[in-house]
């Protein structure tokens, strides 16, 4: 609708950002105007107000990344609606991302725009990117495989990715452990960082000297470089 891509490219344009609602779900957009901008996805249990992604778009901000936030429209109604609820198929999940994307695009089509998500989020942004390429894409905590059905693999798109590719995977993640991952064929331009010691949502052991924010900030800082930040 016009209004809703008069609003996005306001918000775009604003260092300020803010967030757009549309029949699509919504979106919350931070960061500098001018940095690179990623389309991030969310989780399956939670969307952008959970305090992982609160934390992690503001230290991608900080780096100097534009992060613009896609809650999925099951994710609004969850939260309007005061209750949970299972996100859709995995394939309308693609076409809500593929929407937003091409919105972006038809308001800036010289702009570089990389997608992403954490966990479900990475699958779905994967799916789109398998099917129609992009300049890049971020996955945070992919979830290679239910937690202890190591057989199920999420893997059979990951061939027809051919852009780059960045993942950021926490060491002890039941949905795809360091040592699992490292056992796969991954295609040959993906960049791949382990947080040490992080689970699904990189909590790091109690005995362990850092912090789950720390590994926050250095996911940050690999996301920020990889993109091109110089915030």
């Amino acid at each position: 609708m016009p209004e809703e891509t008069a609003a996005l490219t306001r918000a775009l344009g604003s260092d300020g950002g803010g967030i757009v609602e549309a029949a699509g779900g919504s979106v919350r957009i931070e960061g500098p105007s001018q940095g690179p901008r990623l389309l991030l996805c969310h989780g399956a249990g939670a969307g952008h107000d959970s305090e992982f992604l609160v934390a992690l778009r503001a230290a991608l901000a900080a780096c100097g990344v534009r992060v613009i936030a896609l809650d999925f429209t099951y994710m609004v109604q969850m939260r309007r609606e005061q209750r949970r609820r299972p996100p859709p198929k995995i394939n309308r999940l693609v076409d809500e991302l593929a929407g937003w994307r091409e919105r972006l695009h038809d308001i800036d089509p010289e702009t570089s725009l990389w997608l992403g998500g954490k966990s479900m989020g990475g699958r779905v942004a994967s799916e789109l990117v398998a099917k129609e390429g992009a300049d890049g894409v971020v996955l945070l905590g992919y979830p290679f495989h239910p937690p202890a059905k190591p057989e199920r693999l999420r893997l059979d798109h990951w061939p027809s990715i051919d852009c780059p590719l960045l993942l950021i995977q926490g060491t002890r993640d039941p949905f795809g452990t360091r040592e699992e991952v490292e056992s796969y064929t991954l295609p040959a331009q993906l960049e791949c960082h382990f947080l040490e010691g992080g689970d699904h949502d990189w909590r790091p052991l109690k005995r362990q000297p850092t912090t789950r924010c720390a590994l926050i900030e250095r996911a940050a800082a690999l996301v920020a470089r990889r993109l091109g930040a110089s915030g």
